[in-house]
């Protein structure tokens, strides 16, 4: 498994091989050997699968759990991009945005650090997105920004209107979350 850095501090892009004949494809997504390879610690608490239409905007999503909270994130089914904005005071990173295409025929994985926001926009008619957890849901501690906020910008790949649940386009902008301490410390 090849290992690349990002812009931001902690998140890793893991590529693997894909083997693909008549039946279809195979290919390996989660070896804690190579997380390892990153040093961290990565132990699995919970598995989620989301499934989405195109356009569906998910996120920007975070954890202010008190273990915190890395993610494992793959694209299990069509395409998608996945978004990761660091907003964790004090990272040399902070502010910085990656947005990272997954599709389910590539063998791309992004492994993301405690404390940033996560997202995703499904640029397929379907999609899919696993995601392996280090620590379990926690309802008072999983916060969200929203998905179009002016100051972080994301470059959503939108081919119409958004798709969004009624928290997610609810939710507060990054500096309602930093004037009222919920964000997480690097």
């Amino acid at each position: 498994m090849k290992l690349i850095d990002t812009d931001i501090a902690g998140c890793v892009i893991l590529e693997s091989g894909v083997f693909g004949d008549d039946r279809g494809l195979f290919r390996e997504w989660f070896k804690l050997g190579d997380l390892e390879a990153t040093g961290r610690d990565f132990r699995v608490e919970q598995a989620n699968f989301s499934v989405s239409t195109k356009n569906v905007v998910r996120g920007l999503h975070y954890s202010v759990a008190p273990r915190g909270q890395a993610k494992l994130v793959t694209c299990a089914q069509g395409t998608l991009d996945d978004v990761i904005v660091d907003i964790r005071e004090g990272s040399p990173t902070f502010g910085a945005v990656v947005v990272v295409h997954l599709a389910a025929d590539e063998g791309r994985s992004v492994l993301l650090p405690e404390g940033v926001a996560h997202g995703f926009c499904v640029t397929s008619d379907t999609g899919a997105l696993a995601y392996l957890l280090t620590s379990p849901y926690d309802a008072p501690n999983e916060l969200e920004i929203h998905p179009f906020d002016s100051r972080i910008n994301v470059p959503w790949p939108l081919s119409a209107d958004p798709i969004m649940s009624a928290k997610d386009a609810a939710a507060p902008s990054w500096e309602q979350r930093r004037a009222a301490g919920q964000v997480p410390r690097f």
